[in-house]
């Protein structure tokens, strides 16, 4: 099968599945200049779906270096409140969200650190009022990836770029299972499968979980009426999407006081155009009062500066080590593909349709019940073959849910 032939079958999963675009709402889709190819047939696939509009948004990696090493100091100080409220109008009037991804994971490595953070931090919260639109579940979105040629070299660094380029689309192809004859029935299998595990701990409703392997000794209880989420999700509307493509996990909402212990990374971070690898942390009443990294301290210090909710934990996720991610035998240098390789947290914002009648509670309800808010949402990885997880319920009761990093039930 031709790299064409694949991209159609990719587009229409991102289409079909991933956003599940509906008759008569509007896309926005937005890539960089290694995302076109797929972009096209994306929109391509929305018309013929039936979308009212499809509005491309392009971005360009040089560009950006370009406003980091020549804008003046103000430039950091304000977001365009045009474009918050462009999106927010968007939002309103049914338009949903496709990022095509083909990132470059250190593309800011020479940039300031303080620089970038105080970016990441003017721009958090600029778009926190309109998050509420994706993480209620009013606005339906989804990522999917695509090969930079900086990204393909990190991965395989000794080959040339063109075979390199080759070897990670076929990884990607092969994750994301567009490599199967029917991609999208492949999927419809999957989101199944995941949420006979949903299913199952939302039945049990457990108290706590305990996690130990190598550096890693935690005791994470989960927030009061909690949820377990898994595949995909349900938009206020009731139309099924996957936010993640791929997706291997199960996850829910820790809860923000009652996490205590030692936790370490298994993966690097590619986080802000930056690496952050040989990392840690240790929880005292859900806070994190002490980490380290062998590479990107600074990086990791930043991010926890951008408010308190950084500081906390708001999302737990569980993913077995024999998944088709993690048996790829890569690391991709990148969170959408690693987190799903692994089981993994994220520090800062809960996700709100995460809790139970989460979708329709006030940020205060949410925080009464343990739910965490800050203005960043950062996932890391922490499964291993080595993992142990046990589940207790609220009668005392265990259940061993992890085994040498695979589901144990």
């Amino acid at each position: 099968m031709t790299l064409d032939q694949q991209l159609e079958k990719y587009a229409e999963l991102a289409v079909k599945v991933g956003v599940n675009l509906q008759e008569k709402e509007g896309l926005l889709l937005s890539g960089n200049e290694a995302a076109l190819p797929l972009a096209r047939k994306i929109m391509k696939k929305a018309y013929e779906a039936g979308a009212k509009h499809v509005e491309f948004q392009f971005s360009d990696d040089q560009m950006q270096v370009i406003r980091y090493l020549n804008g003046k100091e103000f430039v950091f100080d304000n977001f365009p409140q045009w474009k918050v409220d462009q999106l927010e109008a968007m939002y309103k009037d049914n338009y949903h969200q496709l990022f095509v991804m083909a990132p470059d994971p250190e593309l800011l490595k020479e940039i300031d650190g303080d620089l970038i953070a105080k970016n990441q931090k003017m721009v958090s919260k600029a778009v926190a009022p309109i998050m509420k639109y994706r993480m209620t579940g009013i606005t339906k979105w989804s990522i999917v990836a695509v090969p930079s040629d900086a990204w393909a070299k990190s991965v395989f660094p000794e080959d040339t770029l063109e075979d390199a380029t080759s070897k990670l689309w076929d990884k990607i192809f092969e994750a994301t299972r567009v490599d199967q004859e029917d991609p999208v029935a492949a999927w419809q299998q999957h989101d199944k499968n995941l949420k006979k595990y949903r299913d199952f701990f939302n039945d049990k409703d457990f108290e706590k979980l305990v996690y130990t392997a190598p550096g890693t000794d935690l005791e994470v209880y989960l927030a009061d009426d909690h949820y377990w989420m898994g595949g995909s999700k349900e938009s206020q509307a009731g139309v099924p999407y996957v936010a993640n493509i791929p997706t291997e996990e199960v996850f829910t909402t820790p809860h923000q006081l009652k996490v205590n212990g030692t936790l370490k990374a298994t993966k690097p971070l590619s986080l802000n155009g930056k690496l952050v690898d040989g990392f840690g942390f240790t929880f005292k009443d859900g806070k994190v009062v002490d980490f380290y990294a062998d590479k990107g301290y600074d990086v990791l210090e930043k991010l926890m500066e951008n408010d308190e909710g950084a500081k906390y934990l708001g999302e737990v996720a569980l993913v077995q080590d024999d998944s088709p991610i993690s048996n790829t035998g890569i690391l991709f240098n990148n969170t959408l593909f690693d987190e799903n390789a692994s089981c993994h947290f994220a520090l800062g914002r809960a996700y709100s349709y995460a809790m139970r009648g989460g979708s329709e509670a006030s940020q205060e309800e949410l925080t009464k019940r343990g739910a965490n808010f800050s203005l960043i949402h950062v996932d890391f990885m922490v499964g291993s073959k080595e993992l142990e997880i046990i589940a207790y319920e609220k009668n005392g009761n265990t259940v061993q849910i992890f085994k040498d990093g695979n589901w144990a039930f």
